[in-house]
């Protein structure tokens, strides 16, 4: 059940961003799920997952709203703007209702347009891109679009009664399966708070560029199964075009950040501490294998750096012996949850003393005097543990074991040692040369999707 409306009106009031933004629907009536996608340029990508979409069940589209967030920031460039002007004269159409036949806009995109608009799937869309209605420059970025989008979801669900309610983070460049809205629908009429729906990277043609992203994915995968061979609460993958969240949680988290990159983990590093992170198998999302040098990290930073070469050696992982260090520490907090800090403190020096120079760095003696005060049970001790050693906290000390104990190995040394350990002996595979030739490293990325 949906929180009392006088908390979502604090929300509103208070937190959101949605209300600065008008947006234009064709029909918001009678619906339970609304998908988010933050469009930023994206007029070559958009109408193609907008078609795919189209693909659902008519009767999942039918309870779903379809909610693009065209934006940029006021310094964005002529191109930008353009290309967003564009996007929004097609999605005018498609939402205005209007024949596509005699729709004067790009030509290339009318057989998509046409999919989209025979479905008569329930579509709107946020101007966060004309003059006047930019984000700021200070705050625009894709956690800032998001946010204008899943605000207005929260707004546009608050008054629908009787149905559970799934506010919907898709990507521009991200194609689904056609059970997709189904499948989200579904999950969360038993009660669910958050899940990532699974994914798998689209494949380019180009040999290069297929190799970049078979790389990258395989480094995002072995970073879960590092985690789950440490029993890590936080093993769950981190892609904004995954997530699906109630209203409920979304409100308990204060929604979505602003942040330019990495909104997706910082959004889910928060929901995980206040309920479980269920992952969608059923169904599939297919996000973009393109290179961008749009956001400072994340998947087309890291295909753009694999073409131009700046890296030395792309085919590099963690060594798994930070997962054995991560996986002692884990089990060793939750075997002394009553003991003193010092006593704890020097235990974890005995699994490393860097490991012992990393907590008192991040003041664990202060945290756990502070936690002994405030509560007296193991589960709640718990819980007060994995709020403060939590997602990004792991990641820093992985990086911090990585740089001064254990440097990145190669990677497919990596997956053969992480291979020995029980539970995930489908890894198994055997190579002649330290990279694998492109179709054996597809293959290994297979069974790693298989079991992350």
């Amino acid at each position: 059940m949906m929180k009392k409306k006088s908390l979502i009106d604090d929300y509103l009031k208070n937190y959101s961003v949605g209300k600065n933004w008008e947006f234009r629907a064709n029909g918001v009536g009678d619906i339970s799920q609304v998908v988010v996608i933050p469009a930023y340029a994206e007029k070559e990508y958009l109408f193609h997952t907008l078609a795919s979409l189209a693909k659902n069940n008519p009767s999942d589209r039918e309870q779903s709203l379809i909610l693009c967030v065209v934006n940029n920031r006021v310094d964005a460039s002529g191109d930008v703007k353009e290309n967003n002007r564009q996007t929004m004269e097609c999605l005018g159409a498609l939402v205005g209702q209007k024949s596509i036949s005699g729709f004067a806009g790009d030509r290339a995109l009318h057989p998509l347009l046409a999919i989209v608009a025979d479905a008569g799937m329930k579509l709107g869309y946020v101007d966060a891109s004309s003059p006047g209605r930019e984000m700021p420059a200070s705050t625009g970025g894709v956690g800032m679009a998001r946010k204008i989008g899943m605000d207005i979801a929260l707004t546009l669900l608050r008054d629908m009664e009787g149905v559970a309610k799934v506010i919907v983070s898709l990507d521009a460049d991200t194609l689904v399966r056609e059970n997709y809205l189904s499948v989200i629908r579904h999950h969360f009429q038993s009660d669910a708070r958050t899940a990532i729906v699974a994914y798998e990277h689209q494949l380019p043609q180009d040999p290069r560029h297929q190799a970049a992203i078979i790389c990258y994915e395989i480094f995002l995968r072995y970073w879960i199964l590092g985690l789950k061979f440490a029993r890590s609460p936080w093993a769950f993958h981190t892609i904004g075009s995954t997530i699906a969240v109630s209203p409920d949680a979304y409100l308990q988290v204060r929604g979505m950040n602003k942040r330019e990159a990495g909104e997706d983990f910082y959004f889910l590093n928060k929901l995980a501490k206040i309920g479980s992170i269920d992952c969608l198998q059923e169904t599939r999302v297919y996000p973009s294998a393109r290179a961008s040098l749009r956001v400072p990290f994340g998947t087309g930073k890291r295909i753009q750096r694999f073409l131009d070469g700046g890296c030395p050696d792309e085919y590099c992982l963690y060594d798994p012996r930070v997962f054995s260090v991560l996986g002692e520490w884990l089990q060793l907090a939750g075997n002394m949850f009553f003991g003193r800090g010092e006593e704890v403190l020097e235990k974890a020096g005995q699994i490393h003393p860097r490991l012992n120079a990393f907590l008192m760095e991040n003041n664990f003696l202060i945290f756990w005097s502070k936690i002994h005060r405030t509560a007296k049970d193991k589960k709640t001790l718990a819980r007060h543990f994995h709020d403060w050693f939590d997602g990004f906290k792991t990641l820093k000390m992985i990086h911090d074991l990585t740089r001064d104990v254990y440097p990145q190995i190669n990677m497919f040394d990596a997956l053969e040692k992480m291979a020995d350990h029980p539970g995930f002996a489908g890894l198994n595979f055997s190579r002649e040369r330290d990279v694998p030739p492109l179709p054996e490293q597809l293959a290994i990325l297979r069974r790693l999707r298989g079991i992350t």
